[in-house]
């Protein structure tokens, strides 16, 4: 199975890595093309404002837009979440705007304020996960449809609308794939629909 990792800016190896440890073929995406055939696509970290209007430049925005719209599962870690967000806290940037949930963008400080903790996602298993934080969003807001799976001093940091899964830390920069994984299923389920 081929997922797509938005490769423009950010941790888009560290995701690739992350995906062949599931028994998944990465393929980058730059292109409109690169698109096709996929059966998911992660969208990395970064600076959201850079890769939307990067997305924009590329002429990948509406396409993403359309194959989200139609189920196409998408995966948004930190600048990802934020792209994924209908709204987007004191900016107009260019975003997919998928997903119904508000994002507030560095919420937990700059670079320098960077941490990591051990979070509980029930829905992945027992054991916690860790989760590392840069210059991270949150989810101020989230719209009936979405489910939150996991919160950090009582704001959301992970959450999933359908076929569309949105974390404001970067699982890639660890060994624990577990969410990698759970996401690589939601591709798995959506090709055998």
């Amino acid at each position: 199975m081929k997922i797509g990792v938005l490769a423009m800016q950010g941790a888009f190896r560290e995701h690739g890595k992350a995906l062949e440890s599931c028994g998944c073929g990465p393929v980058e995406v730059r292109k409109a093309e690169h698109l096709e055939g996929l059966a998911g696509l992660i969208l990395p970290g970064g600076e959201s404002t850079a890769i939307g209007k990067l997305l924009v430049d590329f002429g990948l925005l509406d396409k993403i837009q359309a194959l989200g719209r139609k189920g196409f599962p998408i995966f948004g870690t930190c600048a990802g979440l934020i792209l994924l967000a209908k709204d987007i806290v004191g900016s107009n940037q260019p975003r997919l705007g998928l997903m119904d949930i508000t994002a507030k963008r560095n919420a937990y400080g700059r670079q320098v304020d960077s941490f990591e903790i051990d979070l509980p996602v029930p829905e992945i298993g027992d054991n916690p996960i860790r989760a590392v934080f840069i210059r991270a969003p949150y989810i101020e807001k989230v719209g009936p449809e979405v489910k939150v799976l996991a919160s950090f001093q009582e704001k959301v940091i992970l959450a999933r609308q359908g076929n569309l899964l949105a974390a404001a830390f970067h699982p890639e920069l660890t060994e624990d794939f577990r969410l990698h994984k759970y996401f690589v299923n939601m591709c798995h389920d959506y090709i055998h629909s």
